[in-house]
């Protein structure tokens, strides 16, 4: 017995009105949150602020890939 395995994005409810991707504004988005983290001389940011960046810059790109899966 053997579960079938759903593509990308399958999970993600498909509707005609999603907007294409445009990939210029998924890495400016992605770049934006990722500016926020310190640089290597910055002084430490609290862990959890940084999880919560890192975790919407994810957000962003899984997004966008769901969003190509779905065209």
């Amino acid at each position: 017995m053997s579960a079938s395995i759903p593509l990308p994005g399958q999970h993600r409810p498909h509707d005609a009105s999603t907007p294409a991707v445009e990939p210029s504004s998924v890495v400016a988005e992605v770049d934006r949150l990722l500016e926020r983290l310190p640089g290597r001389d910055a002084p430490p940011m609290e862990l959890n602020v940084q999880a919560q960046i890192l975790e919407r810059a994810h957000d962003v790109l899984v997004d966008a890939l769901s969003s190509v899966d779905k065209s």
